[in-house]
């Protein structure tokens, strides 16, 4: 299926349809960048950030959300 034949079967939906698409293509993206950020994390490429959070945090330079 290509994508221009997707975009027509979604064009094709009921309303009832296209909202129960849109919530699991949110959700589905979601949980792609949930593991993402678990692939960032494993592979170290997070741990700048996180040092440089640690150290502004340590030097008081936060507040409490």
């Amino acid at each position: 299926m290509t994508v221009e034949q997707i975009q027509q079967a979604i064009a094709a939906l009921s309303a009832e349809e296209y909202k129960q698409l849109s919530i699991w293509l949110t959700e589905h993206d979601f949980s792609r960048w949930d593991d993402q950020i678990v692939a960032d994390l494993e592979g170290g490429r997070l741990d700048g950030l996180i040092d440089e959070a640690k150290q502004e945090y340590q030097a008081g330079l936060t507040s409490p959300l």
